[in-house]
Parts: C-alpha cells; structure tokens; sequence
C-alpha cells in the first residue's frame, strides 16, 4: 500500500487520482504513528516551505517521515515535497528542512538568467535524465521514458545539491536540479500528477519500485 501524507499542504485529490489511473492504490494518511504500516510514502505539497515544515512538525510528522525514510522503503517528495527533503530553504529567511538529501532551497537567481523569464517558472518544460555515481545506468524513476521529456512546473525556488544526488535536470534561465535520489529517497520538483502520459510513468514506476 502506498501512502500519501496529509499535512494540509498538498493537491492531493490529484496525486490520489493519478495514481488511480494506473491501478494502484493509495491512502490519505495524516497519522505519523501509521506511516511505517505503507510500503512507500509520497511526501507532496504546494505553498511555502516554512508553512510546510510548521504543519509537519505540528503532530510530529516530520520525525515521522524520517523515521520511514530510514526503513529504506521508497520515499518519494513531489514539488515543495521534494524541497522538504533538503536540508534547509532560504524562502522567506532559513527555514530547517527533513535532513534526508543534503542541499538547501534556492529562490531562481534572476541575475543569472540568459534571457528575461518570469518568476514563478510555470508551465510545461523539459526534463532531461542525468546519470549520477548511485545511478549510474539508468533511473528507476523514469524507466520508459525518453532521455528528455516534457513534465508541469510551478515553482519560484529550486534545489541546489551535489550533482551525485541529480537524476534529472531542467534549464530555465539557468540548468536547475530537477530530480533527485538518494538511496531509497527520490524527489521531483514537476508536479507527475498534472503532465498526463509522462507522468502517469513516473507515477507507475514509483509504485513498482
């Protein structure tokens, strides 16, 4: 059974719809003491980090997803989720993050783009898989999928890391970091539940992972 966590800070009758469409089941969990009972976790969210973090830490979820991530089943951050999992984000000064892919959260640094673009990045735009030292192959996350594809972006902050956590990455203004992976832990910062057929694959090849 996959979970999905329920912090008040996510789209999640779309996460659940998507992963509806391709057969599998997932459950609303706003719990902490049950999300070691799922098989994998999905960790989704929009809005503002220092918001997401305060209703985590509100019931000890937080901690929570910490302790699932440490089991070694599949853990997966969509969007703000995936952002959660750094270390820290500098939105709205410093705010502490899970700890569990080291990094921090960045606002796009307008300064550095190579033409002017508007701020939230929002759209469609490409994803383009990066081969990293734990992935070195191919990524379980996006088997199926062509080496660049098209996923839904709404963002205005993005994740800086080592690139041996990069899986995937996207050029707006500048190259960003896209998707990640550390060990047992994935992120994505393109919402799959809104980029029809692409993202139903990610969907489906996280519930198979």
């Amino acid at each position: 059974m996959i979970g999905i966590v329920d912090y008040n800070m996510g789209n999640l009758a779309s996460v659940i719809n998507a992963f509806l469409k391709v057969g599998v089941d997932a459950k609303l969990e706003s719990d902490p003491s049950k999300l070691n009972d799922y098989d994998k976790l999905i960790l989704p969210g929009v809005g503002a980090y220092g918001d997401a973090m305060a209703h985590l830490q509100e019931n000890g979820m937080d901690k929570a997803v910490i302790d699932f991530a440490a089991t070694g089943k599949p853990l997966l951050g969509i969007c703000l989720g995936m952002q959660l999992l750094f270390d820290s984000s500098d939105e709205f000064g410093a705010t502490k993050g899970l700890g569990l892919i080291p990094g921090k959260v960045v606002a796009f640094d307008e300064s550095k783009f190579d033409h002017p673009l508007k701020v939230p990045h929002m759209g469609w735009n490409e994803l383009f898989q990066v081969s990293s030292e734990q992935v070195a192959v191919s990524n379980e996350l996006f088997q199926g999928l062509p080496d660049d594809f098209y996923l839904y972006f709404v963002h205005s902050f993005h994740a800086v890391c080592n690139d041996k956590y990069a899986i995937g990455k996207t050029h707006y203004g500048y190259e960003f970091v896209s998707a990640v992976q550390n060990g047992n832990i994935y992120g994505i910062q393109p919402h799959p539940e809104k980029s029809h057929e692409n993202g139903l694959k990610i969907i489906e090849n996280f519930s198979k992972l």
